[in-house]
């Protein structure tokens, strides 16, 4: 056997490999410009509880767990619930699957191919008849494959996959922690709701005394039908507003049951007493906040994967070599067909390279680097949600502490107004309006300073998924997303 080429072919071969190795090699990929992490949150604030040490079974909790703190058996049953039926994770689980085995499957390319194959064929005419054989012909082989990774295309395609499992990996995460985190805000609204209910209510009975009051008087002699007409409007009023939060209320099962996998119709939480504590949660440092949240390391992974993949498609202008080979029995007579006679074998190899495709390996690799861009800008985005997240609800927690503080001062001036004015209007001494003017102002401080409340504890469930579902620093497994920042070269 003997093989030859014409020289300029050998030459144009030659200068083709050269010139791939030039293009693919000749710009390495730039590092990202990412922003420079802050060495401590500015919002941070000593009356907030920033300090772990503070509450030390608070800073030992496992971040894992984090609503545990709110000491809620119910709440803790959503979520254990909603940890099975959420179809949101369900919908994240079955892609991390799809991630696995198309990671799988890259790994697989990597490997010999081996199979097995056996076959009869018939064919008749003069020139068969003339060979002197009947046309028949039996076979039976063994086949064997596998391409050569010349350059490492197919060991960065798998890296880029087993990358892509681990982005799926960190979304599941993700889809947790929001699932978790809404579940918590939903349900700590209802039961900020039933309180501000039975406020409303207790109101709304409060002018339904006053009404039975007032009728006394008119029958007496002593007050106007007018006067009756406007304790029976504020307190039919106030009535409307506590049926307008039944109806929030509703709204709030509703998705409750959504969040939890449950049907709406067959789902219901009964209405119960709120006493939630608010924990102090410190924020930790900036680094380890990158380090933990699920969206931060999905980005990384995938601007990771951008960058291999750039390298991929630079490596379109290098050569493939595949080697085949074959070995099994061929006859023309089945009887015949496991003689050593019939023994047959192959070996090949071919080495194959592009030399000219009208531009599309350039067109690749374009549009890898602008797929590289968006995920660096991406990555980037991300970096500077987290830290947004993380100050809007730090700030929040100190604003909405001291508008608590200055409504506590109010609520307990309004109280003692209204229940003045209730003394005084009972005793004739002063009028109507003043006594109603008392009382909206004493509901709508109350219901605000509720409501501020409320506002606090959603602030503080979060502040834990802006820390990326926890307090007590950042997993060790974790790999921290500066490691991008190297700028390692994909060529």
């Amino acid at each position: 056997m003997s093989i030859s080429f014409r020289l300029p072919i050998v030459r144009l071969l030659a200068t083709s490999v050269v010139v791939a190795c030039l293009t693919a090699c000749a710009s390495s990929t730039p590092a990202p410009d990412l922003p420079p992490t802050p060495a401590s949150f500015r919002e941070t604030d000593a009356r907030a509880g920033v300090d772990a040490s503070a509450n030390p079974s608070i800073a030992a909790e496992s971040h894992a767990d984090w609503w545990m703190v709110f000491a809620d058996p119910l709440l803790d049953r959503l979520i254990a619930g909603a940890s099975i039926r959420n179809t949101t994770i369900q919908q994240a689980a079955a892609r991390l699957a799809q991630a696995r085995a198309l990671a799988h499957g890259a790994d697989a390319n990597r490997m010999p191919q081996l199979g097995i194959n056996g076959g009869a064929s018939r064919q008749g005419g003069p020139l068969i008849n003339a060979a002197g054989s009947n046309g028949t012909l039996i076979n039976l082989a063994t086949t064997f494959s596998y391409e050569v990774d010349l350059v490492g295309r197919m060991s960065k395609a798998a890296e880029a996959a087993a990358l892509d499992t681990q982005t799926r990996e960190a979304m599941l995460r993700g889809a947790r922690l929001l699932m978790q985190a809404e579940i918590a805000q939903t349900y700590f609204s209802l039961r900020a709701l039933d309180d501000e209910r039975a406020l409303v209510r207790s109101t709304a009975a409060s002018y339904r005394e006053t009404l039975a009051l007032v009728e006394r008087r008119r029958r007496a002699g002593f007050a106007s039908d007018q006067a009756v007409a406007r304790i029976r409007a504020e307190a039919s009023a106030t009535d409307a507003e506590a049926i307008a939060l039944d109806r929030r209320r509703a709204e709030l099962e509703h998705a409750l049951a959504f969040l939890t996998g449950e049907v709406a119709s067959t789902s219901s939480i009964e209405v119960g007493e709120w006493n939630v504590a608010l924990p102090s949660i410190p924020p930790g440092i900036p680094g380890a906040v990158l380090a933990r949240r699920p969206d931060v390391q999905a980005a990384e992974r995938a601007m990771q994967v951008a960058r291999i993949r750039l390298g991929i498609a630079r490596t379109a202008w290098f050569p493939t070599l595949s080697l085949t080979g074959s070995g099994g029995y061929a006859s023309s007579d089945l009887g015949e067909l496991l003689r050593s006679s019939a023994r047959s074998w192959g070996i090949a190899g071919l080495l194959a390279m592009t030399l000219f495709d009208g531009g599309r390996r350039e067109a690749g690799i374009e549009g890898a680097g602008a797929d590289l861009e968006l995920a660096y800008a991406i990555y980037r985005e991300q970096i500077l949600v987290a830290f947004r997240d993380v100050e809007d609800q730090l700030s929040a927690l100190r604003l909405l502490t001291d508008q608590a503080e200055a409504l506590r001062i109010t609520v307990d001036a309004a109280a003692r107004a209204a229940a003045q004015s209730e003394s005084l209007y009972r005793n004739g001494l002063v009028g109507q309006l003043d006594l109603l003017d008392a009382r909206r102002t004493e509901l709508r401080d109350r219901r605000n300073a509720m409501q501020v409340r409320t506002a606090r504890v959603l602030a503080t469930v979060g502040l834990v998924r802006a820390l990326g579902g926890g307090w007590n620093g950042a997993d060790a497994s974790d790999a921290s997303p500066r490691a991008a920042r190297t700028g390692a070269t994909a060529s």
